[in-house]
């Protein structure tokens, strides 16, 4: 017998089990305790194992990438919303998102936002307008999805292309990796090579500041594209997953759009099939906000609460508003603020040094919720005004306004503000373009009966030949009816070469892009001869470029951009103006009122006052920088003339009088 088990039979007869009175069990407990006093009476408890299951892996060597136990080292500062969606798409999780950001906005976080799209495009800028709307264009150049834009305008920030992230670009970077050797040998896999990849991404990508400040985000909103359920989004929903064990408590809340039918009666059931699918992935959401036509009554919240495993008081309605502005209210009136504080411990943040920086011009972008009420009145009484008709010329008007968000949102920023309501009626080009027989011409003369109609003709950019010829044609209607005009890349390239036809003489003028075979003489329009032409994706002059203009003191133009010697704006172009006809224009009265820095490009073309009430074209793209209650300086002039083409000169003065604003003339070193 061992010592040990000596001691304890040796300690069994000392102090036998109690069998009486609760005296005598005392007794027997005190002695119990007198005999485990000794230290060598037991064996020693075995030390509690460390929290994080990385501790007991051998310290040297340090895990490689390349192992299955490989999870990415994020940066543990930022806190994180991710948005998903569930039951269908257009839910509106781009606004959910943007909403949200807008009211940490207001409380002084600084924010950045991240929107990641399952598909296996690289980015946005080859896929249609009819099946995925528009193409949004960043500073950097990055092409990106629609949604974007959305936090741009509410958020007031300045995305960059890593901002978007796609399927395309994760496998492009892992399997670049790949061929280089990187994984050396190793089994590439979707965990945890796929999965790593998106957290190293989102880590990166949030911690680059976007609001003009140099201060990294403290919060980052991140949208989930599609609908959980998608095979595609599998992956994303794994690494978002992983992505929150691998930061400390209270760093990242998951808020899930849902869709509330009312068939009789609001039904519950899709929105709980939604979120088993969410936790069947892994996933508990922390708030869930239904989308529905009237506010959720209290016992739909009551049975949602009860089969999604959430509180009542986490579930939110988004219901029907009058317009987009009032959802920040919406949510803010049911404390979504102080939800995610007490998911994220947002108090805890320091927003002291998020004020504007010592020296630099002062924010005036909507912030507080005070803000965003008083902007959303002002839309309520905006749709209330007179009418202000615009005639939209465009090729993708099958798509819906989501081919032209920008454009459109440019329009209402300005009609806003000149306290009118927007209608666009939406003419296609090729309604315009007159053909031999009856029917053609027909149409054309209805589609011309339209413009003659509207207070303004505008023509948005586009690719292809399909309808230019309609387009060309409104630019000269517009031209010879002396109706205010607005033509924005594309926009301006037709109304150059229809003034050389109608002006110059030259009846075959046109564009490389749409005389692939050279059988006209005047190419007014050239491909721009640093761009190659054996690809497409991102081969075009992309992002943010200074765009300056010689005669600020006589340019309608610079006198909208607050008499502004210069500006930045986007571009999205591979063609641009064939400089060899610059003469023959200008002495045909055609004024070159923009140029890039170079003076090599013609970015502003426009007609004098004396010749014209407004006549403007432009070769970038201003629809990307405008913002609620900071319209873009030529769409506000263009539906400012629009409501009153008398008005023109006394608008641009008024501009010219405010002075330059810092969004569009950025301070530089």
């Amino acid at each position: 017998m061992s010592s040990l088990e000596t001691r304890k039979r040796g300690l069994a007869e000392d102090v036998p089990l109690p069998s009486g009175s609760g005296e005598e069990s005392g007794r027997a407990l005190k002695a119990l305790r007198s005999h485990a006093s000794d230290a060598s009476m037991w064996p020693a408890m075995s030390p509690p194992p460390p929290d994080d299951f990385d501790l007991l892996l051998p310290k040297q060597p340090p895990p490689s990438p390349m192992t299955a136990l490989f999870r990415p080292s994020v940066d543990q500062t930022t806190k994180y919303v991710v948005v998903s969606g569930g039951v269908c798409s257009s839910l509106g999780k781009g606004v959910t998102t943007s909403s949200i950001g807008a009211l940490l906005r207001g409380h002084g976080f600084r924010v950045t936002a991240i929107k990641l799209d399952p598909y296996l495009n690289i980015d946005a800028g080859l896929m249609s307008p009819y099946e995925h709307g528009e193409v949004f264009v960043l500073d950097d150049g990055g092409e990106t999805d629609l949604d974007l834009g959305n936090y741009e305008r509410m958020m007031f920030l300045s995305l960059l292309r890593e901002n978007n992230v796609t399927t395309g670009k994760i496998y492009d970077s892992i399997i670049k990796k790949e061929r280089r050797g990187d994984y050396l040998g190793k089994t590439v896999q979707v965990i945890p090579h796929v999965t790593g990849a998106i957290i190293e991404w989102l880590d990166r990508a949030a911690r680059v500041p976007v609001d003009g400040s140099t201060l990294r985000p403290q919060i980052c909103m991140i949208e989930l594209g599609g609908t959980v359920g998608d095979i595609e989004s599998m992956p994303f929903i794994e690494a978002l997953r992983q992505f929150k064990f691998s930061l400390p408590d209270n760093s990242l809340a998951w808020c899930h759009c849902s869709y509330i039918p009312d068939m009789s009666g609001q039904k519950t059931k899709p929105t709980q099939h939604s979120v088993k699918a969410l936790l069947a992935a892994g996933v508990q959401p922390d708030l869930i906000v239904c989308r529905s036509a009237e506010p959720l009554h209290d016992s739909t919240k009551k049975k949602i609460s009860n089969q999604c495993n959430i509180p009542a008081a986490r579930i939110l309605s988004a219901h029907d508003v009058k317009n987009l502005f009032h959802v920040p209210k919406v949510l803010a009136e049911q404390h979504i603020m102080g939800l995610l504080n007490g998911v994220l411990a947002l108090d805890r943040l320091d927003v002291s040094r998020s004020k504007t920086p010592t020296g630099m011009a002062p924010d005036t972008s909507l912030r507080t919720l005070v803000d965003w009420n008083d902007f959303a009145m002002q839309v309520d009484a905006a749709d209330a005004a007179p009418e202000v008709v615009i005639a939209f010329v465009g090729k993708y008007n099958e798509g819906g306004a989501d081919a032209y968000q920008s454009v459109v949102a440019a329009l209402h920023h300005s009609a806003v503000a000149m306290k009118r309501k927007l209608k666009i009626d939406w003419v296609d080009a090729t309604d315009l373009e007159t053909g031999k027989d009856a029917a053609s011409q027909q149409r054309a003369q209805k589609a011309e009966a339209r413009l003659q109609a509207a207070h303004g003709i505008f023509v948005p950019g586009g690719f292809g030949d399909r309808g230019i010829e309609g387009k060309a044609r409104a630019a000269g209607l517009a031209r010879k009816w002396k109706k205010p005009y607005f033509g924005v890349c594309l926009g301006m390239q037709v109304a150059i070469m229809q003034f050389a036809r109608d002006e110059l003489g030259l009846t075959d003028a046109t564009s490389e892009e749409f005389d692939k075979e050279k059988k006209c003489k005047h190419h007014v329009i050239m491909y721009m001869p640093e761009i190659a032409k054996d690809t497409m994706g991102a081969n075009m002059r992309l992002g943010a470029r200074w765009v300056e203009f010689p005669n600020q003191e006589s340019s309608m133009c610079s006198g909208l951009y607050g008499g502004a010697d210069r500006v930045m704006e986007r571009h999205r172009h591979r063609y641009e103006f064939n400089i060899a006809y610059k003469e023959r224009f200008e002495a045909k009265g055609l004024v070159f009122a923009g140029q890039d820095e170079k003076k090599e490009r013609m970015d502003v073309i426009e007609l004098r006052p004396t010749d014209h009430p407004f006549y403007l074209g432009v070769q970038y793209h201003p629809e990307y920088k405008s913002r609620p209650g900071q319209p873009s300086p030529p769409f506000y002039g263009f539906v400012a003339a629009a409501c009153n083409p008398a008005s023109v000169a006394s608008v641009v003065a008024e501009c010219r009088k405010k002075g330059t604003n810092t969004h569009w003339t950025p301070f530089e070193l």
